[in-house]
């Protein structure tokens, strides 16, 4: 599948992990269990240009796994896959990029 959506400025866009199982092997129900903080970078934003004329590009690229904090971005979904969830994540909300 192919995502349409291409972050601007200094964004990037995210496809979160799924949620696993509990140590126990308990599945929760989607309303008892918190969202997953990590994902995968899908789409990257050019960088922004400060009031100098400089380009700070974005240090993150597509394919990297990333940790991010619980609130940050703004979710949608795509019409073509239901059960993925993606975000819009400002370059700052990034915590670290897992190895």
């Amino acid at each position: 599948m192919a995502v349409k959506v291409k972050p601007l400025g200094k964004r990037v866009l995210i496809k979160r992990s799924k949620a696993v199982a509990t140590k126990g092997g308990i599945y929760l129900p989607d309303t008892a269990q918190e969202k997953p903080r990590e994902g995968e970078v899908i789409a990257v934003g050019p960088g922004k240009t400060d009031d100098e004329g400089k380009h700070d590009p974005v240090s993150l690229k597509t394919g990297d796994r990333v940790l991010f904090s619980s609130y940050a971005g703004t979710e949608i979904k795509h019409p073509e896959s239901e059960d993925d969830e993606y975000l819009i994540i400002s370059e700052d909300d990034v915590l670290g990029v897992l190895s």
